[in-house]
């Protein structure tokens, strides 16, 4: 049997009904989904909001999941892109007062670019953090994810500052290249 990578271990579990395996996945995509919506609605307050709605989605759906690759991103990602095109609708009936209005705009509210920017990006992201060996995975998921100090985190993979500082970099160039290609194609 080949060996599930931990998103697919958490999913599984979280799927069951382990609750404790879904606060793993949160706390490791939470930050990539934020960032997601916050470049398709330009509001941090909505932002907030737009990610929590992907997580509660997210517990609900898990039981139908079957997670095509090892990371649950893309899947979070699509969810949140239609949480905030919702949250964009949403937005324009409040600032038209009535329905026809919104019906004119709606074309406008999320643009089928930056749907496929945004989901081709979380799909590279995803699969540039897949590339990385399991201790740049970690250090990645510790730092970037999961907001711990260089410090902390080499406590907690018992290697040195130095070592988490300098793979963090090398990751962070790498993923910033992979960003850039596909802003770029």
């Amino acid at each position: 049997m080949p060996s599930q990578t931990i998103d697919q271990r958490w999913a599984a579990q979280a799927a069951a009904g382990d609750e404790s395996a879904f606060r793993e996945l949160y706390r490791a995509h939470v930050r990539p989904v934020y960032w997601i919506a916050q470049g398709i609605l330009a509001s941090p307050a909505d932002a907030e909001d737009v990610t929590q709605e992907t997580f509660v989605v997210a517990w609900r759906k898990l039981p139908g999941l079957e997670l095509q690759g090892e990371s649950i991103l893309p899947w979070l990602a699509t969810i949140c892109r239609f949480q905030a095109a919702n949250r964009l609708r949403q937005r324009r009936r409040d600032q038209a007062h009535t329905a026809d209005a919104v019906e004119e705009e709606l074309a406008d509210t999320v643009s089928v670019e930056e749907q496929v920017i945004t989901a081709a990006l979380a799909d590279r992201i995803a699969a540039e953090v897949g590339t990385l060996s399991e201790l740049d995975r970690e250090i990645f998921r510790l730092c970037a994810s999961e907001g711990y100090a260089y410090q902390a985190a080499a406590e907690e993979l018992g290697v040195t500052h130095a070592v988490v500082r300098t793979r963090l970099s090398r990751v962070r160039t790498q993923l910033r290249g992979a960003v850039k290609e596909v802003r770029d194609a």
